[in-house]
C-alpha cells in the first residue's frame, strides 16, 4: 500500500537545559544548553511515523536550497521524497526547555509563506497513492491549484485524510476525514472554544468544506466524529500522562488514514487514531522516535542478537518486549507498534511452550511456540524474535542489553522485576497503556463457549 504524505515539511528543534540563576540586567532565566536535537516537522514528521510502522512512505513537499534545508533532508533518509523548490527560507521551529519546562519558542523563515514551485512527479505520486494524508502547516503547498485538483481527483478514490492548519488553506471537498483540533475548529467555525460546542463546529465546517465527515479532536477527552450518516459521537480517551503533546495529533490523524486504508468504518479509524495517540504520548511522545532509520532486518529469518548489535553498532536504539504473546490479538498488535515506535529495531522475547505451561496451566500454550514466532514475525514493527525457557525474561535480557524494555499492563514500570537488571546498564523501562476487552484468556473462554 502506497502512503502519500502532502504537505509542509519544517525543521523542529529542541534545545534543553537548567536555569538556576537569572539574567544580572533582567528578570529572565539564564539556561545552561545540556543538548541539542533536531527532526523533521511537519509533513516530514507524519512520513517519519508511518516510516516507523513499516509503511510503504512517499513524502510530497517543497524544500529550500539552505542550510535547515539540508538538515531536513538527512532527517528524512529512507522516506521518499518528492519536492519541489521552497522559494523561501526553511521554517525552523526551535523549543527552549529549562528542567523539562517550556521557557520559550523561537520561529525562524516562518514569515509570510511563499507558493512553491510545483514539479510533475509531486502530482504523478499523488495520482498513484493508495492513501493520502495531507499535513498543512499553513505554507502555502496546499493553496497551489495543481496540488489541490490532485487531491480531490485522488481523493475521490482513495482514502484522504486532511489535518487543517489555522492558516493554512481549506480541505478538497473529496476529503474523507477532516481533523481539526478543539481551537482550530473553533477559530474556524467562529465558535467558542468548548467541548460542548465542538459538534456545533463540526456542523459547520463539514457543510463549508462539503467533506464527508469531521473529527474535533479534544485532547484528553478523545475525539467527537460528525459525518452525513450519524448524530455527532464522542469516542473518548484513556487517560494519559504526558508532558510533551507535541506530535499527538500527527500520530492521531495518521493512524486513522491507515484505518480507513484498510477498509475500518469512520467511527473504528477514529477509534483506532485516539488509541494511537495516546499510545504514542504514554511511550515518550515525539522524543521517543529514533532519528536514525535503519535498514529493517527480515523478522523470519534474523538472529535477534545480530540485529541488535547492528542498530547499537549503527548508533540506533534497541527496543525489546517481552511475553506469551498467546492467540495474538489487537491489543498485541498495538502495544507492539507502539513499541517499534520508541526506537530503530523491536526484538520479541518470547517465552517457550513450556514456560506457557508452568506460567498458564497445562492447557497452554493454545497456539505452539513455533506458529507463535510466524506470527510475530509477520508484524511489520518486529524485527526479530527469540525464544526463551525461564519463566522470566531475565537471562535473555542479560544478553540482549536493549536501550528500551517495553512491557503492556496498567503496572509501574518499577514494578516489574526485571526493572533493576534493564537499569543496571543503562537502560530504560516503560509500560504502554492496557487496552480493554483485549484479552487471550477471554478469547481463549469464548473460543471454548462455542466449541
Amino acid at each position: 500500500m502506497k502512503i502519500v504524505v502532502v504537505g509542509d515539511t519544517l525543521l523542529d528543534e529542541d534545545i534543553d537545559g537548567v536555569a538556576e540563576r537569572f539574567q544580572p540586567d533582567a528578570p529572565v532565566p539564564v539556561v545552561d544548553v545540556q543538548s541539542r536535537q533536531s527532526r523533521a516537522g511537519g509533513a516530514g514528521l507524519v512520513a517519519r511515523m508511518l516510516l516507523h510502522d513499516g509503511h510503504d512512505v512517499t513524502l510530497v513537499t517543497a524544500l529550500s536550497a539552505d542550510a535547515p534545508a539540508e538538515r531536513l533532508r538527512e532527517h528524512l533518509d529512507g522516506i521518499r521524497v518528492v519536492a519541489g523548490a521552497l522559494p523561501a527560507p526553511t521554517p525552523v521551529k526551535t523549543r527552549l526547555r529549562a528542567g523539562g519546562q517550556p521557557v520559550a519558542r523561537i520561529d525562524d523563515g516562518c514569515g509570510d509563506p511563499v507558493l512553491p514551485h510545483i514539479t510533475r512527479d509531486m502530482i504523478a505520486s499523488i495520482s498513484e497513492a493508495d492513501a493520502i494524508i495531507v499535513s498543512d502547516y499553513g505554507r502555502a503547498l496546499t493553496e497551489h491549484p495543481e496540488i489541490r485538483v490532485a487531491l480531490h481527483r485522488r481523493g475521490a478514490r482513495v482514502p484522504l485524510v486532511w489535518d487543517p492548519h489555522p492558516r493554512g488553506a481549506d480541505p478538497v471537498p473529496s476529503t474523507r476525514l477532516v481533523t481539526p483540533n478543539l481551537s482550530e475548529a473553533a477559530k474556524a467555525a467562529g465558535t467558542a472554544p468548548e467541548p460542548d460546542a465542538a459538534a456545533e463546529a463540526a456542523a459547520r465546517l463539514r457543510e463549508r468544506w462539503g467533506c464527508i465527515a469531521i473529527s474535533v479532536t479534544l485532547g484528553s477527552q478523545g475525539a467527537l466524529l460528525l459525518d452525513a450518516d450519524h448524530a455527532p459521537a464522542l469516542i473518548p480517551a484513556r487517560p494519559v500522562e504526558a508532558a510533551d503533546a507535541c506530535g499527538a495529533g500527527d500520530r492521531y490523524a495518521s493512524s486513522a488514514l491507515i484505518a480507513l486504508a484498510e477498509g475500518e468504518p469512520l467511527p473504528e479509524a477514529v477509534r483506532r487514531g485516539v488509541d494511537a495517540a495516546g499510545d504514542f504520548l504514554a511511550s515518550g511522545g515525539v522524543a521517543a522516535l529514533g532519528a536514525a532509520r535503519l535498514p529493517r532486518a527480515n523478522a523470519a529469518d534474523a538472529d535477534a542478537f545480530a540485529v541488535a548489535e547492528q542498530v547499537r553498532a549503527s548508533g540506533g536504539t534497541v527496543v525489546a518486549t517481552g511475553g506469551c504473546f498467546d492467540l495474538l490479538h489487537a491489543g498485541h498488535v498495538r502495544t507492539l507498534a507502539a513499541a517499534r515506535g520508541l526506537g530503530d529495531c523491536l526484538i520479541v522475547c518470547l517465552n517457550s511452550d513450556d514456560s506457557v505451561r508452568r506460567l498458564k496451566g497445562a492447557e497452554r500454550p493454545l497456539i505452539t511456540e513455533r506458529d507463535r514466532v510466524e506470527l510475530l514475525t509477520a508484524l511489520s514493527c518486529v524485527d526479530a524474535v527469540v525464544v526463551f525457557e525461564e519463566d522470566g525474561p531475565q537471562a535473555v535480557l542479560d544478553r540482549l542489553r536493549p536501550d528500551i524494555w517495553v512491557k503492556g499492563g496498567d503496572y509501574s514500570a518499577q514494578s516489574l522485576p526485571e526493572a533493576a537488571l534493564v537499569e543496571s546498564w543503562g537502560g530504560r523501562v516503560l509500560t504502554l497503556p492496557y487496552h480493554l476487552g483485549r484479552s487471550t484468556t477471554a478469547l481463549a473462554e469464548a473460543i471454548a463457549r462455542v466449541g
